[in-house]
């Protein structure tokens, strides 16, 4: 914390991709220096180029300890990594060189908190075969998250308005997306969103688990994980006094839980909760052919530390013209801020 304000490490993301223009864009908000000390970790000359393309009155001050950082609106500090030749970057672009940057930037932002320099990590998009072409054969940022800091309990969350949504599994096939809906499994994730949306602050959180198969299975006639696997896990979670209902159909759930009538989903699987979380987040204008806004944040549970990340990707195909929105980043700052003072209130 600094002048009782946390301070939160944020990564520039992919610096091929609109992870730079979104963070200084993010950056230039006074809201954002109202409620943390933000230190952006990266590469300063990346950071510099986003700065001048959209001529902004900022200036970059590089940083190799947190303790350097000044934290004034005109100023970005950067907890400078030197990993990228400028002059050979390769805008909207996948490369190898990119891919290095934005792993290594994420795997410091780790360290830094591991090591308590920062109270907060939040992450700018990454692109996958990037990340893999520089040899780092991580599925993503919640693996990487997971593997640095010996994590073996996690699970991805996803908040947009009053949409909620745990996954039982993410990065996997989904035939062994299917095998992966086990009963200890589903109390696992469950307990993991009940105790965030209490730091949300929801004292009381409703939680709807969603169903595996159409129709909940139907009694058995589409499949039989709900009555082998889910409905024996609300049962134990109802035990332990988490209000968790269900399994509900997935093709209605959704709806209604974005109505407020629930505070958070388990989804058994990537797609049934990244589908309707994006139709609520993600604001397309069929005039233009671009994303108006892109809103939401992905949190990753069950870590020792606190990470929050935009949930949209590298989005190359606008990378360098200056139109992507911050409004996501916004959001994740938001959170991971909101996440600190709750963990620092109830010490």
């Amino acid at each position: 914390m600094k002048n009782n304000k946390p301070i939160i490490g944020i990564t520039m993301g992919d610096p091929s991709s609109i992870g730079p223009e979104i963070t200084v864009k993010t950056l230039n908000h006074k809201k954002v220096h109202e409620i943390c000390c933000p230190v952006i970790v990266g590469d300063a000359k990346v950071i510099e180029k986003a700065v001048s393309d959209l001529k902004l009155n900022k200036k970059v001050k590089r940083i190799k300890d947190i303790n350097e950082a000044d934290y004034f609106f005109d100023t970005l500090n950067v907890f400078d990594l030197d990993l990228v030749d400028v002059a050979k970057l390769k805008i909207g672009q996948v490369s190898k060189e990119s891919g290095e940057a934005a792993f290594q930037s994420v795997k410091k932002v780790i360290e830094l908190a591991l090591n308590k320099n920062v109270d907060a990590t939040v992450t700018g998009p990454l692109h996958k075969e990037s990340i893999n072409l520089a040899g780092h054969k991580f599925s993503g940022h919640t693996e990487i998250y997971a593997h640095y800091t010996n994590t073996k309990k996690y699970a991805m969350l996803l908040v947009e308005e009053d949409l909620r949504v745990i996954h039982v599994s993410t990065h996997v096939s989904l035939r062994k997306a299917c095998d992966s809906v086990k009963k200890d499994r589903i109390i696992e994730v469950t307990e993991l969103i009940n105790d965030a949306c209490k730091q949300f602050g929801i004292k009381s959180p409703r939680i709807a688990v969603a169903a595996l198969n159409p129709h909940a299975g139907d009694g058995g006639l589409f499949g039989d994980e709900e009555i082998k696997e889910i409905i024996p896990a609300i049962k134990e979670l109802q035990k332990k006094g988490i209000n968790a209902e269900g399994p509900y159909p997935a093709d209605t759930l959704f709806a209604i839980a974005k109505g407020g009538t629930f505070d958070g989903c388990v989804a058994m699987y990537h797609d049934q909760g990244h589908i309707p979380f994006k139709l609520v987040g993600f604001n397309w204008d069929k005039e233009t052919n671009k994303m108006k806004s892109v809103r939401g944040v992905n949190i990753t549970l069950g870590l020792p530390i606190i990470r929050t990340s935009v949930d949209h990707g590298t989005a190359f195909e606008i990378a360098g013209k200056g139109i992507a929105s911050e409004d996501a980043m916004m959001l994740a700052i938001e959170y991971a801020v909101q996440m600190v003072n709750y963990k620092y209130s109830n010490k």
